[in-house]
């Protein structure tokens, strides 16, 4: 996977994303929360790269602290998602019939409604928290995943290696975790990686309506909330977490275009051909 352009661009976005939200808050001479209004509305220089919000706050700071709080979030709302959708995929593909058709039909129920206006309705039902982000965004995520695990594992369950492991009287639990789920994780990882992304928009997205991170917590989305109104006095209010978004969500995405084309069997040729 080295080899791959995108991964290896992707990989590098997200990678010095990550290294800024480690490291950014650590070196910073400044608080993300403390007010300076003596500095405010100042624009990039050598005391403030990306210039101060409309409280004299550092916005290169609150920037490097707002990607522990997003990216944070994406994975810890992308794993519930991966963790709930494989389970119910599984669940469906080898407990039978009925079990099967109850299952798909809570998730074509699920796939019914638009994901961000649902993560709208259940976040304003529980309140702005970033705690209730998570769960809203975990709710209309599992979907997906649980439909290709389940497709995953029907198109391998009538193999012969399935079969025989069967005949032997595997149990079921061994079953699973030895020949069934090795086969999900691809596809897994590829729709994981690229949701990474939208998880970050939508989260960002939340905030900026007010029904995320709240003041003064750095968050990307509140960040452009916060400088909607400066626009024309002090556009890097909104630029600075607006491309640190777009970074991210690209860099994301670069990564799972990659682990498609290098997981996929049906990229095999194309690999080989590459690498020749």
């Amino acid at each position: 996977m080295r080899t791959n352009t995108a991964i290896r661009l992707g990989g590098g976005t997200v990678g010095l994303l990550a290294i800024v939200a480690l490291v950014g808050p650590l070196v910073s001479p400044y608080d993300p929360t403390t007010q300076a209004l003596e500095t405010r509305l100042q624009g990039p220089a050598l005391a403030h790269p990306l210039g101060t919000d409309a409280l004299g706050r550092d916005v290169a700071t609150r920037l490097a602290y707002g990607a522990r709080v997003s990216l944070a979030l994406a994975v810890v709302a992308t794993t519930i998602r991966v963790a709930i959708g494989t389970t119910i995929g599984l669940l469906a593909a080898t407990g039978g019939r009925f079990v099967d058709a109850l299952l798909m039909r809570l998730v074509d129920i699920q796939l019914a409604f638009p994901g961000l206006v649902l993560a709208l309705v259940i976040a304003g039902v529980l309140g702005p928290s970033l705690r209730n982000v998570v769960i809203a965004l975990s709710v209309v995520g599992w979907a997906s995943y649980a439909r290709i695990v389940r497709g995953s594992v029907l198109a391998i369950r009538d193999r012969p290696f399935v079969q025989s492991s069967k005949l032997y009287g595997t149990p079921r639990r061994r079953l699973v975790r030895r020949h069934l789920l090795p086969h999900v994780v691809s596809p897994v990882l590829v729709l994981a990686t690229l949701n990474l992304g939208t998880v970050v928009l939508a989260a960002a997205g939340l905030s900026y309506l007010g029904l995320g991170a709240q003041p003064p917590t750095s968050e990307w989305g509140t960040m452009i909330a916060g400088g909607r109104n400066y626009l024309r006095s002090a556009p890097w209010l909104v630029t600075a977490p607006g491309v640190a978004i777009m970074l991210t969500v690209v860099g994301f995405n670069l990564i799972g275009d990659g682990l498609r084309d290098e997981l996929d069997p049906d990229h095999l040729d194309d690999r080989k051909r590459r690498r020749t």
